[in-house]
């Protein structure tokens, strides 16, 4: 009888996913590998203090570390705590994120292997402060060194990692994301919105973005529709909540973040529009998540953005450039509806967590 292959995913707050994309990814690989014959492990970071405690959610191994601090503190401490664990014990590791890449060193030390998926360019992000920026860069370096493989989840991050180190030793595979062709319209009430009367952006209100772009372009005149920017706020920067703000017509909603699957499902799905502002990174789920909705994209125009929407959807470099594209786009249903069926069809063709999640698979198998 074949012994089972054990793996154990570090980097994520855990599982049942409630924060972010990595956390997504994590439990979709998690539940596919344990049915395929995978003793798997993940890490979760807890509020509080107390001892370390494990329990079974879907046959996964469930590790809780509880930690006092808050912030990139926390997040440090937590990362620490879990790799001194992971590295007591047998088994392949994944680690997502290289944001504390430098303790994947001990996993080299001790000859466990280790698959790190590289994640975006970290470090290039305005919104990090000097310090932080320099950590990052650090840790992209050292992460680049420690892991016995690679991981990226676009082409152009494949192409960063290839000037670090040999382009054998990356892989890219991006995100996945459902196909969801319903959703419940009633959870539209609350908001007092109708089907494809409104526009969506679903993003962390700062700068690299672009929401203040978004919501100037679209309040540059009446549209009879509505603008329904999903963000939390109130954790933005005040200066650049006012200039938001300030830039937005009676026709922009901010209902704040939403968390609730369900109700995010049926915000995106009855949209006649998915507005996505992010500038760098690589494969941003949430954007993969629109083609998986069947949603028409206007997104910020740069070459993460372009390679996983394709030519069929639209682009804009700036306020003015939203603005036209939205003249042009929200009244055209001939050309949504033709834009709804191809990014169907590229999430069919690219982005299916069948698809994604099997490729994982090969390279744990190759690599572990």
């Amino acid at each position: 009888m074949n012994k089972k292959k054990t793996l154990r995913i570090l980097g994520t707050r855990g599982v049942p996913a409630q924060h972010g994309g990595f956390e997504t990814f994590a439990e979709h690989l998690a539940l596919y590998l344990t049915r395929h014959d995978w003793n798997v492990t993940v890490y979760c970071q807890d509020e509080g203090d107390g001892a370390i405690f494990t329990e079974k959610w879907q046959g996964i191994e469930l590790i809780h570390v509880p930690i006092k601090n808050k912030g990139a503190l926390g997040t440090i401490l937590f990362d620490w705590k879990t790799t001194l664990h992971a590295a007591r014990r047998q088994g392949g590791i994944l680690t997502l994120g290289y944001n504390t890449a430098i303790f994947c060193v001990l996993y080299r030390l001790l000859k466990l292997r280790n698959v790190i998926n590289m994640d975006g360019l970290e470090w290039q992000r305005e919104k990090w402060s000097l310090a932080a920026r320099i950590w990052l860069y650090v840790n992209e370096r050292i992460g680049c060194l420690a892991g016995n493989h690679l991981i990226a989840d676009h082409p152009e991050i494949q192409k960063h990692l290839a000037t670090r180190v040999r382009p054998g030793k990356i892989t890219m595979i991006p995100y996945g994301a459902n196909h969801i062709d319903s959703a419940d319209q009633a959870l539209l009430e609350p908001y007092g919105l109708h089907p494809r009367e409104y526009a969506i952006v679903i993003a962390r209100p700062e700068p690299e973005n672009s929401i203040l772009e978004i919501v100037a372009g679209f309040s540059r005149r009446a549209r009879g529709k509505k603008l329904v920017v999903l963000g939390n706020f109130d954790k933005a920067n005040p200066e650049y909540r006012k200039q938001v703000f300030a830039a937005a017509s009676a026709e922009v909603l901010f209902p704040g973040a939403v968390y609730d699957q369900p109700v995010v499902q049926a915000l995106r799905y009855f949209a006649s529009l998915y507005i996505h502002g992010h500038q760098v990174g690589g494969t941003n789920p949430s954007l993969v998540e629109a083609l998986g909705a069947g949603m028409p994209i206007l997104a910020h125009n740069n070459r993460y953005n372009r390679w996983v929407a394709g030519n069929d959807n639209h682009y804009f470099a700036n306020a003015d450039e939203c603005a036209q594209s939205l003249d042009s786009l929200l009244e055209n249903t001939a050309l949504l509806e033709q834009m709804r069926v191809k990014n169907r069809q590229r999430h069919l063709d690219c982005f299916t967590w069948e698809h994604i999640l099997a490729q994982y698979e090969q390279v744990l198998n190759e690599q572990l």
